[in-house]
């Protein structure tokens, strides 16, 4: 039985607690939040109403002291910044913790923040930890999927990822940083304040690069609203005709004055179909799409849970999807 200290209790958190409950190979031992409402409360409670010996605390030093064992690895659903997150890892590092967080800059640090990644791989080689950023995306769809599927090709000039979204769905703070039902002003007001758009999409450029092996000049990113035509009522929004019903960001990795990777995220709420599609030109040509999409709520909590086998095996460091072995289903 793999045993796992939970760190961060809001939507995201509480959901990887219910999958986790269901599964046969894998418990929850420890819960932390700082929400101090939430300290003393039944973990199994909250997740799904079923009372657990889990108690929930406000510090992972509070957590682990009650516990006989400390756990085999901690899951961190906290922060999409990288910088806040630094702190957090060594608390769980110092423990001799291993860790998947679902921090999108986590995901490929090493171009957009290489101070902080820096740093955390150097918390995790002083404490013999292995670290990793995964998710549904960043993590998968949009980075590691076309990394391996471009192991068929015997040469690659150019790739596009297309991860279209309807939004509906989705969780409020989901829609939340898409901007969804927000008035233009706000919305770009929000957009110069960096708290509105979908995080990660340079760190998924970067990746496939990496995976690739190009060596990209720059990088650049597109962010707009996706304005809605009508009024739209849904269970839990309503979004006037002419305001932000979504984002659509675009990034572009240049090579020699040539695009070689575009990616093109959009997600906005009643969009009228979801996809991924993965295109690729080279020898040989082809594309690779999922009618329909993933969502992304409950496969970054598959993903998450998923991935712990392979981070347990893995050499201390802060690591990618790319650098684990590959991730399988946990029962």
């Amino acid at each position: 039985m793999i045993t796992v200290i939970q760190i961060g209790l809001g939507p995201l958190g509480q959901q990887i607690g219910r999958y986790i409950s269901e599964k046969e190979s894998i418990c929850t031992t420890a819960a932390v939040d700082i929400n101090k409402q939430l300290e003393g409360t039944d973990f199994g409670k909250l997740i799904s109403d079923t009372p657990s010996s889990v108690l929930i605390d406000n510090s992972v030093e509070n957590a682990l002291q009650k516990l006989k064992e400390k756990p085999d690895v901690a899951i961190i659903t906290t922060v999409s910044s990288i910088k806040k997150l630094e702190a957090q890892i060594e608390e769980v590092a110092k423990h001799g913790i291993p860790i998947v967080s679902t921090c999108e800059e986590l995901s490929f640090p090493w171009e957009e923040n290489p101070e902080s990644s820096k740093n955390i791989e150097a918390i995790c080689k002083k404490h013999k930890i292995a670290c990793l950023g995964t998710g549904i995306n960043p993590g998968f769809l949009m980075d590691y999927l076309p990394s391996v599927l471009s192991s068929v090709c015997k040469n690659i000039d150019s790739i596009l990822v297309e991860r279209i979204q309807d939004a509906t769905p989705r969780r409020i703070p989901f829609k939340k940083k898409i901007g969804a039902g927000l008035d233009l002003k706000t919305f770009k007001t929000k957009e110069a304040e960096g708290t509105l758009r979908h995080v990660g999409l340079k760190e998924s450029v970067y990746f496939l690069a990496k995976s690739l092996g190009f060596e990209l000049d720059k990088v650049t990113e597109d962010l707009n609203p996706v304005i809605a035509e009508s009024d739209i009522k849904t269970s839990s929004m309503e979004i006037q005709k002419g305001n932000a019903r979504g984002v659509q960001q675009i990034s572009y990795g240049y090579q020699n004055g040539g695009c070689k990777i575009e990616m093109n995220f959009k997600a906005a709420v009643g969009e009228p179909r979801s996809y991924d599609k993965i295109t690729v030109k080279g020898v040989p040509s082809f594309t690779s799409e999922i009618d329909t999409g993933i969502n992304g709520d409950i496969a970054t909590c598959a993903i998450t849970i998923n991935s712990v086998k392979s981070i347990l095996k893995a050499p201390p460091g802060l690591h990618t999807m790319a650098t684990i072995g590959v991730p399988g289903y946990l029962n």
